[in-house]
C-alpha cells in the first residue's frame, strides 16, 4: 500500500482486517478488541486488565503479529531490572571506549507481560519510553522505533505478587480494556480451536510498519468540530469537581481521548469525529486514569462516574 495515497476507506480496511485477526484467537471478544485495535491506530499503549487465562496474552500477540514489525516480548518478574529492558553500556578493550547494547524496549511492539509483578522501580523504566519515545542511559538519549507501542498485560490488583501502578504510568496508557470470561458458544468454539496456539500460528500481519505509522499520522488529521471540542474538554473537566472523584483526569486524558476519538471515526470509515466515537472511546480512555473515593469504587466505580458525566453533559448537535 501507497504510504501517501492513504484514504479513510484504506484505514478502515485495515482496521477490520486486524480486529478479525484478533478475533480468531480471543473469541466472542468484539468491543475489546476493537478497542485495542483504535488504540494501535491512535500511537497508543495499551492495558489489559484481567485475571489469569481470559486471553490477555493471547490478544496482545495476535495484535502485534498482525503488523509486520519487530516486537518482542518481556515477562515481568520481581527480580527484572530497569537495564532489563532499555539496555546497557558496555565497555569495549579494543578501544577503550563503551557501546550502547540495547534491551527489547527497542522494538515497534513490545509485550509487557504481568506488568504489575515486577517492582516499581523497573516499572518506572517504561515512563520516559512510553511518552517520550526514547530512553535515557547515562545522560545519552537513544530514540526508539517508530512505531512504538507497549501493550501490557496486568492481573488484578489483590492478587499474590503484585505491585500496584503508580499513577504517573498508568495515565501513560491510552486505553484500559479487560476481557472478561468468555460465554459459552465462545469458549465451546475456542475447544474447536483447541486452543489459542494453534489459531496463532494462523495469523499473517496484514499492515507492514510503514504503513502503520502513515496510518496513525493520518489518524491526527481526523477533523473534530470546535463543539465536538468543547464537548471533551466538558466531559474530562467535569471530573474534577466530581463529588465522588479523589483525582480527576489530566490535560493528557483530554488530548488522549481526542486521539482516540479521532481513531474510532476513522476505524468507521470517516474523516471526521461524531458523539458517537466519543461515547465510544471514554471508558477505555478515562475510567483508568480516575481515582473514586470508597463509596463510589463499591457502587459503580470510575466506568460508573464516566458514564453519569457522559449522561449529563448535553452533546453537541450540527454538522
Amino acid at each position: 500500500m501507497n504510504r501517501k495515497s492513504l484514504t479513510a476507506a484504506e484505514c478502515e480496511s485495515v482496521f477490520e482486517q486486524i480486529v478479525d485477526n484478533v478475533a480468531k484467537v480471543v473469541h466472542g471478544k468484539a468491543t475489546a478488541t476493537r478497542t485495542a485495535v483504535a488504540t494501535l491506530l491512535a500511537g497508543g499503549h495499551l492495558l489489559i486488565e484481567d485475571v489469569p487465562g481470559v486471553g490477555k496474552t493471547s490478544l496482545a500477540k495476535a495484535l502485534a503479529a498482525s503488523v509486520e514489525c519487530s516486537w518482542k516480548r518481556v515477562q515481568f518478574t520481581p527480580d527484572l531490572l530497569p537495564s532489563d529492558l532499555i539496555g546497557v553500556n558496555i565497555y569495549r578493550r579494543s578501544d577503550e571506549t563503551f557501546r550502547f547494547s540495547p534491551g527489547p524496549l527497542f522494538a515497534n511492539i513490545v509485550l509487557a507481560d504481568e506488568i504489575n509483578r515486577a517492582s516499581p522501580k523497573t516499572q518506572s523504566a517504561l515512563l520516559e519510553a512510553m511518552e517520550e519515545r526514547q530512553i535515557t542511559v547515562d545522560g545519552t538519549g537513544h530514540p526508539l522505533p517508530d512505531p512504538f507501542m507497549v501493550i501490557a498485560t496486568q492481573n488484578p490488583i489483590e492478587s499474590d505478587g503484585t505491585y500496584r501502578l503508580p499513577e504517573s504510568q498508568i495515565d501513560r496508557f491510552m486505553s484500559r480494556i479487560s476481557l472478561g470470561y468468555p460465554d459459552a458458544e465462545s469458549e465451546l468454539e475456542m475447544l474447536g480451536d483447541q486452543g489459542s496456539f494453534h489459531t496463532m500460528q494462523e495469523i499473517r500481519s496484514v499492515v507492514d510498519a510503514g504503513t502503520l505509522s502513515a496510518i496513525i499520522a493520518h489518524t491526527r488529521l481526523v477533523h473534530l468540530s470546535e463543539p465536538l471540542k468543547r464537548y471533551l474538554v466538558a466531559v474530562t473537566t467535569a471530573t474534577r469537581s466530581h463529588p465522588g472523584v479523589q483525582l480527576g483526569l489530566s490535560p493528557r486524558a483530554t488530548l488522549q481521548l481526542a486521539a482516540t476519538t479521532r481513531a474510532r471515526a476513522l476505524a468507521a470509515g470517516r474523516e471526521y469525529a461524531i458523539p458517537e466515537d466519543v461515547a465510544d472511546a471514554a471508558i477505555p480512555t478515562l475510567a483508568h486514569r480516575l481515582t473514586v473515593t470508597p463509596e463510589v469504587a463499591a457502587r459503580s466505580g470510575p466506568g460508573g462516574v464516566i458514564t453519569e458525566i457522559l449522561d449529563r453533559i448535553p452533546v453537541p448537535l450540527g454538522n
